[in-house]
């Protein structure tokens, strides 16, 4: 198919499975008025760590949203994504038999897959030994598993793909799905990502020094790092044709993505990578800077990502940059599920017309440039036409979504 018949890609469906609510409506208006869902850490014994806080979803009770799987039968990450997709389908309005009959895949994004599955059956090994681990267990721990659990629950008979690119998964999924369906290879894509709080992943970034004391400030000038988080995001992509021919809501169109992997330094992230992607970005989707209305930053709350992507943004942007938030000032880093539920924001800001906050900054750092607007506090009535969702990961691994109000 060569470019010019490229098929545009409307979004359709969008679900939740948060530490601010589920479903994707529950998820905005905590979003909306800037409510935190940090809380103390339940799922593993947290003693002996100084911070013992982190963004878990205690009120997730699999049963209730899952008609397929038998929950203990997967992994927690397996069920977010599952529930999030099962959401998705039902916002977008799709009959669950359609939806099984239609040329529909997945693409979910993860960091660390089924994590609390390896955590236990490391328990067990130091334990029991190695001739003592549960096996059953063990066929629940393949990251493959999560889009695989997307399939499943939803009869779809096309591919499930897991992307590990850690924390800028969820985007190379939304891309990839975005890919597959403008090219004609399929007509619907449940895409985005999932990731459980597990003492592995809470350990290491404890030992990096990176997790705040209190809350994720991003852009603060005291601003102490990140919150560990988990939950699971999905947005139904279909072709334009499908949508409309459905007489579906459309949320967004899916304009185009940019990825770049710069593999500068294990964990520091680097200006020049951020803004080619961005650059990318923006060439994919036929996009000027100076129409970008707003940024859905990564805005970990870590001293190097804010100061790195801020950077980014000033060399693309120049002078005139667009208002930057960072929803993990609520959310937490839900890892591979983040800039999934960052694409949702931005779906659900391009439709409710708002630039979602940043809750919980104080005082925006000066060291970060003038004219930064980073949204405080609560979302701001707005209308933007054209949103940049940002994801970035160890590694270099970048990937940027671009969005665009329905038209």
């Amino acid at each position: 198919m060569s470019e010019t018949q490229l098929r545009r890609v409307a979004v359709t469906g969008l679900g939740a499975v948060s530490s601010l609510g589920i479903g994707a409506w529950a998820f905005t208006e905590a979003i909306r008025e800037g409510r935190s869902g940090i809380s103390q850490i339940r799922s593993f014994d947290s003693a002996g760590f100084n911070h013992t806080q982190a963004g878990e979803v205690h009120d997730f009770r699999p049963e209730e949203h899952l008609r397929v799987l038998e929950p203990a039968q997967w992994g927690r990450s397996s069920q977010f994504a599952a529930a999030a997709a099962r959401l998705a389908a039902q916002d977008a309005g799709w009959e669950p038999d359609a939806l099984a009959a239609a040329r529909a895949g997945s693409a979910m994004g993860t960091t660390n897959g089924e994590a609390q599955v390896f955590q236990e059956l490391t328990e067990q090994w130091l334990e029991r030994g190695l001739e003592g681990i549960d096996g059953e267990l063990v066929s629940r721990a393949s990251a493959d598993r999560i889009a695989a659990a997307v399939n499943t629950e939803l009869g779809l008979h096309g591919e499930a793909q897991t992307f590990g690119t850690a924390c800028s998964a969820s985007n190379y999924a939304i891309g990839y799905g975005f890919d597959v369906i403008r090219s004609g290879a399929a007509d619907v894509m449940v895409v985005g990502g999932a990731d459980a709080v597990n003492r592995a992943t809470h350990a290491g970034f404890h030992r990096l020094g990176a997790i705040a004391a209190d809350l994720c400030r991003p852009f603060d000038e005291h601003r102490g790092g990140i919150m560990t988080a988990e939950g699971g995001a999905t947005l139904i992509l279909e072709s334009w044709d499908s949508a409309v021919s459905r007489g579906a809501r459309i949320y967004a169109e899916v304009l185009g993505y940019g990825i770049t992997c710069d593999a500068k330094h294990p964990t520091q992230p680097d200006r020049d990578g951020i803004a080619e992607c961005i650059r990318r970005a923006h060439r994919d989707a036929d996009v000027k800077p100076d129409e970008v209305d707003y940024v859905c930053a990564h805005g970990t709350g870590t001293s190097a990502n804010d100061s790195t992507e801020v950077a980014a943004v000033r060399e693309v942007f120049g002078d005139r940059i667009p208002a930057i938030s960072s929803i993990k000032s609520m959310l937490g880093h839900t890892m591979g599920a983040a800039s999934g539920f960052g694409a949702l924001a931005c779906c659900m800001a391009l439709y409710e017309g708002f630039l979602p906050p940043t809750s919980t900054v104080r005082t925006v750092d000066p060291a970060l440039g003038p004219g930064l607007d980073c949204v405080p506090g609560q979302a701001r009535p707005a209308h933007p036409k054209i949103v940049e969702n940002h994801g970035f990961a160890f590694g270099g691994n970048n990937a940027i979504v671009m969005l665009g109000r329905p038209e």
